[in-house]
């Protein structure tokens, strides 16, 4: 491919890892919507707005990730049935109580950042700058996400580790 500047071999660990976070992405996204439909409580008003805002964002990488596997010259997964097989995050009930929601949400951010990594050094073992940079940018606004929704799940009492400074 001459405006990638990487030979077609050298791309499918790179697209494998692609569509794996594609997957992972998908099963994440539908977490969120059941958790913003089912929320209950008294974290109801902020988190129904926390849950829509990370499946918006979602939603949004989910086409970003297809259309990097496409720049690729690859077909993205796009089948339900491939997602659940190929996800390492899987489904939730809707019966959870709203820091069960938070929990789980996190532990679904742990999956992410882990794929995102797998990514990252496929891509890097081939000079994929252009995944890099997009998935370099998920990394860092995943782990803000992260840092907010475990700063809301600990108790008021809680402490941040001491500068040396």
């Amino acid at each position: 491919m001459s405006y990638l500047n990487i030979k077609d071999d050298k791309l499918m660990p790179t697209v494998v890892e692609l569509n794996t976070l594609l997957a992972d992405y998908h099963i994440y996204y539908q977490n969120l919507r059941n958790f913003h439909w089912n929320i209950l409580g008294e974290n109801f008003f902020d988190l129904h707005v926390k849950f829509e805002e990370l499946y918006n964002d979602a939603r949004i990488k989910i086409d970003e990730i297809a259309e990097r596997i496409l720049t690729l010259r690859y077909h993205p997964m796009s089948k339900l049935e491939d997602y659940l097989k190929s996800a390492s995050i899987k489904e939730v009930s809707s019966k959870l109580t709203d820091k069960e929601m938070v929990a789980t949400i996190l532990n679904n951010h742990a999956v992410l950042l882990k794929q995102m990594s797998n990514v990252v050094n496929k891509a890097d073992e081939i000079g994929d700058e252009g995944t890099i940079d997009l998935i370099g940018a998920y990394i860092r606004e995943l782990e803000k996400n992260s840092w907010m929704l475990d700063a809301f799940s600990k108790k008021t009492t809680s402490q941040l580790n001491e500068s040396l400074v």
